[in-house]
């Protein structure tokens, strides 16, 4: 079981309150919408892996007793009601400390790959070493690289970084991660996008917290149709961490925004539906160089022929 993804709204500690902890469980593909549904009312939220085989997930999201309650059974109907799926929701009494504790726990340091190591804002300072720190809290939007397509995307990167590439696009960049780690292991500014608010908020956030505040431009919108994505194509490469349906829609406009020779990185997809979204890109002229494994979950690292036009 895995944390994958937490809101950075944080509880404020101006005057003790009664929490809750609100808990529902369901299939991979409809975790987001209820997510969102979560949000209307909680602090924070966190999804964590379920079950590994059947892919369920459990969001989870803390919320002052009593408060928003109509709000947030309105927006689960209406999940439901998108989705068909009559997911219960659990209520239990949490305690704030109990929760940051828990979160932290799940936390702890991590090397990916040969060159990063993620640390969280909880842990202390180690002497340095030969790998690059990227330091995020604990309670932090989706991305802090304890998850298999976070450490795979890290991985791919590793791979192609010989490359140099000069334009970079993290598309759905969350906690900004993957942007940070190309800003530090390439020295060159990235272009971070979310169609989420906060996402874009914290992703600035970090990369101030790492000393990379310049190196990150981080822009809310709306997938290829943002105004700064458009105008700073062609790219030479580009991160989508994101789900597999939504990649295979993107196909095009990712196609149509690569660069000749350039690579896409794209993750959030198991190995069982590596095979649709590689022929979603194949139709665009991409070509698969590589896939790597992280338990379930697939990475896909794709290349546009020097020889095909956007």
């Amino acid at each position: 079981m895995t944390a994958r993804s937490i809101a950075p709204r944080h509880i404020g500690s101006r005057r003790a309150i009664a929490l809750e902890t609100v808990s529902i469980t369901v299939e991979e593909e409809f975790a987001p919408l209820f997510e969102q549904a979560l949000m209307t009312a909680c602090e924070t939220v966190g999804i964590f892996e379920e079950d590994d085989e059947q892919i369920f997930w459990r969001l989870e999201g803390v919320k002052e007793i009593g408060q928003k309650d109509e709000e947030l059974e309105s927006a689960l109907e209406v999940a439901r009601i998108l989705t068909g799926v009559e997911a219960k929701l659990l209520r239990q009494p949490t305690e704030a400390e109990g929760w940051l504790a828990r979160t932290q726990e799940a936390f702890p340091p991590q090397n990916v790959g040969k060159f990063f190591s993620i640390r969280g804002t909880h842990l202390q300072k180690e002497p340095s070493s030969n790998r690059l720190t990227i330091t995020l809290d604990a309670g932090i939007a989706f991305g802090s690289g304890e998850h298999g397509s976070t450490r795979g995307c890290l991985r791919a990167l590793e791979k192609i970084a010989y490359r140099k590439p000069h334009k970079i696009l993290d598309m759905g960049c969350g906690s900004g991660i993957l942007a940070m780690a190309a800003a530090k292991l390439l020295k060159r500014p990235v272009l971070a996008v979310d169609i989420e608010p906060w996402s874009v908020r914290v992703a600035a956030s970090n990369a101030k917290l790492n000393n990379i505040g310049p190196f990150l431009d981080c822009r809310f919108g709306n997938g290829w149709h943002t105004e700064s994505v458009r105008k700073n194509a062609p790219y030479d490469l580009v991160f989508a961490n994101i789900l597999a349906r939504p990649l295979c829609r993107m196909a095009r406009s990712l196609g149509h925004s690569l660069a000749p020779g350039g690579t896409a990185i794209l993750a959030g997809l198991l190995q069982t539906q590596a095979r649709m979204v590689h022929q979603a890109h194949q139709r665009q002229g991409l070509i698969l160089e590589e896939m790597l494994t992280e338990g379930p979950w697939a990475t896909l690292i794709l290349r546009k022929p020097f020889n095909v036009k956007g």
